[in-house]
C-alpha cells in the first residue's frame, strides 16, 4: 500500500514539473513585442490638387488666307519663323487681275472723257442734265470696278496680321490657292502669352462653384489662386497661370463648362497646339490626414491599423476622399485622438500586441514634384481658335 502510494506521488511529482518546463519552454518560445512607429491622429489643414488635361494656343492665332485666286508665286517666311506685324508673307500671281485692271481703267477714262463731253452742253441747254447724270453714274460704277480689282491685285500681297511665329506651310510655289481653299496657306501665333483651354464636368463645376466665393462664375474666378501647369515630361512650367475666363454655356453633348488659363511665355518654351495638365490648388481646413504607406488593401477596401489602450491593434476601414502630398486625407473610418501604425502594417495582424514608439509628424510638402495629387481629368478632343 505504502508502495503504491510512493507510485502516485512520484508520478504526480513528475507530471507538475513536465507542465511547468513545458510552460517554461513555451513562455521562452514566445517573441517579444515588436516596436512600431506611431501617431496620434490630429485635424489639421492641408492642400490637394485638381488636374485637368489641357489644349495650349497661342493668345492670338490667325489662320493666313487668301483673298483671291492664284499661283503662290513666291514665299518669303519659313516654318517656325517669328515675324512681325506687316511683314511680307506671300506673294500671288496676279497678271490677270493686271489685265483686267487695265481694261476697267480704261473704262474709267472713256467714261470721264464722256462726262467732259456733256457738261458744257448742258451749261449752254443744249441737252438735258439728265444725260449728264447718266454719264456721271457710268463713270462712278467704272471707278467702283477699277477700285475693286486693283484692292484684289493689293490682296495678292500678303503680308502678316500680328506678331508671332509661322505654322506649317502646307502649299509651295506654284501652287494654286483660292479663298475657298480647305487649307489655310499657314497659321501666325502669338506665343508671348499661351492660352489653356481645359473643361469641368457638371460635377466639377458644381465642386468649384461651391469652393470658391462669388456671386456669379466670372467673380469666383477672381478668387480662384495661382494655377501650376505640368509639361509632357511632368515638369511643372516655371510661371505660374491665372484662371480668367469660362464660357457661358455647357456643352449640349457633354455637359462639360470650358475653362481658360493664362501664363506668360518669355522664353517660348510652350508651343501653340501642345497639350499640358492645369493644376488648381484647393485647400481644405480641418482635415484628417493619415501618411499613404500607413494604409494597406484588404480585397479592395481601405484598412489602417489603430492602437488600443492596451497595446493591441486592430484594423479599422477607411474611406478615402482624396490625396494631399504623401498622405491620404480620410472622410471617414477615423476619430481625432486615435492612435494609428504608420510603418509596417505588413508584420502585422488583428490582436497582436506592439511597443508603440510615438513618430514626430511629419508634413509632405505638397509639390508637383513628391506629389500624388487627386486627378479631375477631362480630355478635350476640340481646339477653341481665338
Amino acid at each position: 500500500m505504502k508502495k503504491q502510494v510512493l507510485a502516485g506521488a512520484l508520478a504526480a511529482l513528475f507530471i507538475a514539473t513536465s507542465c511547468g518546463k513545458k510552460e517554461e519552454q513555451a513562455a521562452m518560445a514566445a517573441p517579444p513585442p515588436m516596436p512600431f512607429p506611431v501617431e496620434t491622429v490630429a485635424k489639421q489643414d492641408a492642400v490637394i490638387f485638381e488636374e485637368y488635361t489641357a489644349n495650349l494656343e497661342g493668345r492670338q492665332n490667325v489662320e493666313i488666307r487668301p483673298k483671291v485666286n492664284g499661283f503662290i508665286q513666291k514665299i518669303y517666311v519659313d516654318e517656325g519663323q517669328a515675324v512681325k506685324k506687316g511683314q511680307l508673307l506671300f506673294k500671288l500671281e496676279t497678271q490677270t487681275l493686271n489685265q483686267d485692271a487695265a481694261a476697267a481703267k480704261a473704262n474709267v477714262s472713256a467714261a470721264q472723257v464722256e462726262v467732259d463731253r456733256l457738261k458744257p452742253l448742258v451749261d449752254r441747254k443744249i441737252i438735258s442734265n439728265v444725260q449728264l447724270e447718266t454719264a456721271k453714274a457710268k463713270l462712278a460704277q467704272a471707278k467702283a470696278a477699277y477700285s475693286s480689282i486693283a484692292a484684289n491685285i493689293g490682296y495678292g500681297t500678303i503680308t502678316s496680321p500680328a506678331n508671332g511665329v509661322i505654322g506649317t506651310l502646307p502649299y509651295k510655289e506654284g501652287s494654286l490657292v483660292s479663298a475657298t481653299s480647305e487649307m489655310p496657306l499657314t497659321t501666325v501665333s502669338d506665343t508671348k502669352g499661351m492660352r489653356a483651354y481645359f473643361s469641368m464636368n457638371e460635377k466639377q463645376l458644381i465642386d468649384f462653384s461651391r469652393e470658391f466665393k462669388g456671386g456669379t462664375l466670372q467673380e469666383k474666378l477672381k478668387n480662384t489662386p495661382m494655377v501650376s501647369l505640368l509639361l509632357a515630361d511632368g515638369s511643372e512650367y516655371e510661371e505660374k497661370g491665372k484662371l480668367e475666363a469660362v464660357s457661358g454655356l455647357a456643352d449640349a453633348a457633354t455637359g462639360n463648362t470650358q475653362f481658360r488659363a493664362d501664363f506668360p511665355n518669355p522664353q517660348a518654351i510652350l508651343r501653340s497646339g501642345s497639350k499640358g495638365t492645369i493644376r488648381i490648388p484647393i485647400a481644405k481646413k480641418g482635415v484628417i490626414l493619415v501618411p499613404q504607406n500607413a494604409v494597406f488593401d484588404m480585397q479592395g477596401k481601405q484598412m489602417i491599423y489603430v492602437v488600443a489602450k492596451d497595446n493591441t491593434v486592430k484594423s479599422k476601414i477607411l474611406t478615402i476622399a482624396t490625396t494631399s502630398g504623401l498622405n491620404y486625407i480620410v472622410s471617414e473610418g477615423l476619430e481625432e485622438g486615435e492612435v494609428i501604425v504608420v510603418e509596417g502594417a505588413s508584420k502585422l495582424k488583428d490582436g497582436m500586441a506592439i511597443v508603440p514608439q510615438p513618430k514626430a509628424k511629419e508634413q509632405a510638402p505638397a509639390t508637383p514634384a513628391d506629389t500624388t495629387a487627386v486627378t479631375k481629368t477631362q480630355t478635350k478632343t476640340t481646339t477653341v481658335t481665338k
